[in-house]
């Protein structure tokens, strides 16, 4: 039987919005406290069994990334523990799960980093040699290395809808029209912010034994536009990681991330529309080992 749906009730702070993953609080007019729930998505689709652990995982797995990646760009911690910021009997919803975090205004993209060619990446450059307009070399296969991370953008669904793959070009004009004739400056600092938090990343997790095939970022701006690294941190929901000693150019190696819910739904019989399929037992324990093994590879630690 599936684990009960870990659903945020917070009262003594006002509800701004539930995302796929996380849950979203106003604690003043500079700050939010935003907790990380157990739902999965998967193609954009929220499914109807929570994995075990999930919300804790990726929560003290960004918390790593902020800590070790906060010398190349600022980000969005307060330091606040967020068992400060709510009523006593709620603090067990908060602990180990939440954060506290300033408020800014996000880009209206992601900022996707690929260091392999996989995912949708792969399905781009089979149609056209290209992903998201960059040009790759001919004749790469599946999960190929590519000779420097790109930086591939993508638009920013709504929850229920895809993300979909945009030109860098397509991401300035979307920044423009959050910040004005500044976007396209926005956009190229947040092309070299994510690939310089990939890079450095990417070679950590290569001594772990764990290779990060891509990562989504995400960014906002303050009141006086300056960047900041916002949302979840090279997580197993927002990256693919892949282990060093299983991979093999070719093929989709198996994977520490929600990839594993993503290929038994690639068998299903499902319009990759809502509402999402069940899980079996076996895929929900099988996915909530991968995520605890990601951290603890990553870090050295056994989740807390």
């Amino acid at each position: 039987m599936s684990a009960p749906l870990f659903e945020s009730s917070i009262k003594s702070l006002p509800l701004l919005g539930r995302g796929k993953v996380r849950d979203i609080y106003a604690v003043d007019d500079d700050k939010l406290l935003i907790i990380a729930s157990d739902r999965l998505s998967a193609f954009d689709v929220i499914l109807p069994d929570p994995i075990p652990d999930k919300g804790r995982v990726l929560t003290a797995t960004a918390n790593f990334w902020f800590a070790r990646l906060g010398h190349i760009i600022a980000n969005q911690l307060t330091g606040i523990a967020p068992e400060s910021v709510v009523a006593p009997d709620e603090r067990g919803q908060v602990h180990g799960r939440a954060l506290v975090v300033r408020r800014l205004k996000p880009l209206p993209i992601e900022a996707v980093v690929r260091g392999y060619v996989i995912g949708s990446g792969w399905k781009d450059y089979q149609a056209s040699g290209a992903i998201c307009g960059i040009a790759l070399p001919p004749g790469l296969k599946q999960a190929a290395k590519l000779p420097e991370p790109i930086f591939t953008p993508a638009s920013k669904a709504e929850v229920g809808e895809h993300d979909e793959n945009i030109s860098f070009a397509q991401a300035c004009a979307r920044c423009e029209a959050l910040v004005g004739s500044g976007g396209t400056a926005l956009a190229g600092q947040a092309r070299e912010a994510a690939i310089a938090l990939y890079r450095e990343a990417a070679d950590y997790a290569a001594g772990r034994g764990i290779l990060i095939a891509d990562t989504k970022f995400e960014f906002g701006v303050d009141a006086a536009g300056v960047l900041h690294l916002i949302d979840e941190v090279l997580t197993p929901d927002s990256s693919r990681f892949w282990p060093a000693a299983d991979y093999r150019e070719g093929s989709s190696p198996p994977s520490f991330d929600k990839q594993y819910v993503r290929d038994y739904l690639e068998t299903l019989d499902w319009n990759k529309k809502a509402p999402g399929p069940k899980l079996p037992p076996e895929v929900i324990a099988r996915t909530a080992d991968k995520y605890r093994e990601a951290y603890s590879r990553l870090t050295g630690h056994a989740l807390p």
